[in-house]
């Protein structure tokens, strides 16, 4: 199964450390969070990604170029705007790098996704948050209602995607409500391939119309999760990780 990771945004919130790579490459540890992001997947078996890239992207290329030990024939060449990655490291990673485009929203990136996703059930998430989800059980859940889409829903400070939940069924979706509320998106999608048709094009951003109309349809799934998870949006946030990993015991490195 594919994980689709979107690694294209200006992260201008933390433009201490974006001025000069994007926010997946900011380090926690030593590493970019998307490498833990990608640590985590991995632990649980999920070893196939597609990257979209966009604002800063070779930086990325570059992370992947000096890391990897074989590049899959015919895709060599690092500047590329499709770069397929055998291995990386000891990691037994298959990983394509995708360039969308440094302007394209979201859902542009989604869509431009498509022909690496293979045509059947996906997993999506953004390169800036690390959670300590059991994906085994996130994709249990999400075959199990047989809908279209699965968020994971969490609970951390308001100012995320709010989640009206009845029973597991989203029945409404609003992107960053202004008030304090109870479940937020908290990204770890599982996708089916028709959630596709839901983005019209590169201006789309996936956190509003699509998911907005996946929820009004019926189609729109949560997972709640309670335990860690926490995204980088902020120096704050940032420095929040770089402590919790110090410490020695991050809630979000599941691996060994």
């Amino acid at each position: 199964m594919k994980v689709g990771i979107l690694a294209g945004g200006l992260g201008t919130r933390l433009a201490e450390e974006t001025e000069t790579k994007p926010k997946p490459m900011v380090e926690i540890g030593g590493k970019p969070i998307l490498w833990h992001i990608m640590k985590h997947y991995h632990h649980f078996g999920f070893k196939s990604f597609v990257i979209a890239l966009g604002y800063k992207g070779s930086r990325i290329k570059r992370f992947f170029g000096d890391n990897n030990v074989q590049n899959d024939p015919g895709n060599e060449d690092i500047a590329g705007d499709r770069v397929t990655v055998k291995s990386i490291g000891r990691e037994d990673w298959v990983v394509e790098l995708v360039d969308t485009g440094q302007d394209t929203e979201t859902g542009g990136r989604i869509k431009r996704m498509k022909p690496h996703l293979d045509g059947g059930t996906f997993m999506l998430t953004y390169g800036d948050g690390v959670s300590s989800v059991n994906l085994p059980e996130l994709l249990a859940f999400h075959r199990s209602h047989g809908r279209m889409a699965t968020v994971t829903a969490v609970r951390p400070p308001p100012r995320f995607g709010k989640l009206d939940i009845r029973g597991d069924a989203v029945v409404s979706f609003s992107e960053k409500p202004k008030l304090e509320e109870e479940w937020i998106n908290g990204a770890f999608f599982v996708l089916e391939p028709e959630v596709l048709d839901y983005i019209d094009g590169d201006d789309v951003q996936w956190e509003k119309e699509p998911l907005e109309r996946l929820a009004k349809d019926g189609q729109l799934m949560a997972y709640r999760h309670e335990a860690f998870w926490q995204c980088m949006d902020t120096l704050q946030d940032k420095n929040l990780l770089q402590d919790l990993w110090e410490q020695g015991t991050p809630p979000w490195k599941v691996w060994e």
